[in-house]
């Protein structure tokens, strides 16, 4: 398929800029992929679509901090400085963004805040892509401190007002543990969960698979070509351990369905699997990219955010659903007044 068939037009109001005041009082539509039929639910209500003996695969990744405010050296200018991947821990070396890209080169020191935190920039990776290292001398745990400190959670840039102390707790799922390489954007369909709301399911007999994606920008990248097979994603480090495999190789082996809760965790049960077409635990790096056709081997459904035009997560919703079938479902979002983006509403596609 081509990018340009993945166009359509998304009103600036309509996208979140704040989360609901519940979690699980979003709205949800239901998408039915076989007959293109579409409900219209509040997210709890999402219990009524699950039966004992499925499986719910939940991204139980953690998102730091990742952006953080310094000053450049003799000039005092401000630049953001956006964590993408820690390369060596006792090092403190890390792959950043920074903004604006021009004013940075190799050498340049950047001070942050009134802490002692001294970051140098050693390498140019991309046009707005460093490599630097924090020149810090306490341990790995007295650094975390300070990057949560300094840091400010990193809300994508589409959302337009500042960032607040609510989202630190409102931008991250209720499942969220994992934080060791740290996630820099959340794994959004998951923040539609409250714990009463698992509890529930789980005493309906629904079992609860946590598998680990760590997030990165490449997943927001902007395709730019229209030949879908020319684009090449970043890889994201994934672990599946054999608990989680258990549960979710056990509903399908009883012929119960799989809930993958958003497309990282698609991405991830679906980028691990055996020659008979069950998931394999284990742990590695994943830059698969799924956009239409795609023959899904593990999940059976889908819960996932409304996103933007021409984004790979749409392409993969299109891909799960049947790209006509949501097409169709994403107009009616917007002639709905659906939220979407991160902090919006979600999808069930069953």
């Amino acid at each position: 398929m081509k990018l340009s068939e993945f166009k359509f037009d998304l009103p600036t109001s309509l996208i979140a800029e704040h989360p609901t005041p519940n979690r699980d009082e979003s709205r949800l539509m239901i998408v039915h992929k076989k007959s293109g039929q579409v409900e219209h639910k509040i997210f709890k209500d999402i219990i009524n679509y699950m039966d004992d003996g499925d499986a719910m695969v939940v991204n139980n990744t953690k998102v730091f901090p990742a952006r953080l405010y310094g000053n450049k050296e003799k000039t005092g200018a401000k630049i953001e400085v956006f964590l993408l991947r820690e390369l060596n821990a006792d090092a403190h070396l890390w792959d950043v963004l920074v903004d604006p890209a021009r004013k940075i080169r190799v050498g340049n020191k950047l001070y942050f805040g009134d802490s002692d935190l001294v970051a140098e920039v050693i390498d140019n990776t991309t046009s707005r892509g460093r490599t630097i290292r924090f020149l810090f001398d306490g341990t790995s745990d007295d650094f975390q401190k300070a990057i949560d400190q300094l840091g400010e959670t990193p809300l994508p840039k589409y959302i337009k007002r500042p960032v607040v102390e609510e989202d630190r707790e409102r931008f991250q799922t209720i499942f969220a543990q994992e934080e060791l390489k740290g996630a820099v954007a959340a794994p959004t369909a998951g923040m539609h969960f409250t714990r009463q709301l698992v509890k529930r399911l789980e005493l309906k007999g629904i079992e609860v698979a946590p598998i680990t994606l760590h997030v990165g920008l490449g997943t927001f990248r902007q395709v730019d070509v229209e030949d879908l097979t020319k684009h090449k994603t970043d890889s994201e480090n994934f672990d599946i351990k054999d608990k989680s495999a258990l549960i979710i190789n056990k509903a399908l082996d009883n012929k119960k369905r799989v809930f993958a809760i958003g497309t990282t965790s698609l991405r991830t049960i679906e980028s691990n699997v055996s020659a008979n077409n069950r998931v394999k635990a284990g742990s590695g790096w994943t830059d698969r990219f799924i956009f239409p056709p795609y023959d899904f081997k593990i999940a059976s459904a889908l819960v996932t955010n409304f996103h933007a035009p021409e984004s790979t997560l749409y392409m993969m919703a299109c891909a799960f659903g049947g790209f006509n079938t949501i097409k169709k479902a994403y107009e009616t979002a917007i002639k709905e007044k659906y939220r979407f983006l991160s902090y919006g509403d979600a999808m069930l596609i069953l």
